[in-house]
């Protein structure tokens, strides 16, 4: 931990909602500052779909995003990217060269599922 990473309560933490849901649709996004994609993913029925920006191109193609489960904060406030409004924000990790690989599950589990 570095100095500049506080220290946060468990109920901190649970302020914060990560869940997992599929990846329906990767769309080209070319007005993005960087390359970037248009997800849509599925969150189960108490949330639905959402929408969101990732800029996950370099390790990810279009086609191989469809059908991928991943993590996501769903109660941040929606934000505008470009044309499009990102209402969740889709969890990664950087490569050694900043390069965003995505935070996955290793086992199906639902679509909606909490993070804990």
């Amino acid at each position: 931990m570095n100095d500049t990473t506080a220290t946060i309560s468990f109920d901190d933490f649970l302020k914060v909602d990560i869940r997992v849901g599929t990846v329906l649709s990767a769309d080209d996004f070319p007005e993005a500052r960087k390359p970037a994609y248009v997800l849509h993913i599925d969150f189960g029925k108490e949330i639905g779909i959402k929408k969101t920006s990732a800029q996950v191109t370099k390790h990810y193609s279009q086609e191989a995003l469809i059908g991928r489960k991943v993590a996501a904060v769903v109660n941040f406030p929606p934000r505008q990217i470009g044309q499009h409004m990102s209402e969740v924000l889709t969890l990664g990790f950087p490569d050694g060269d900043g390069e965003v690989v995505l935070v996955g599950v290793d086992h199906d589990v639902p679509n909606g599922g909490r993070l804990y």
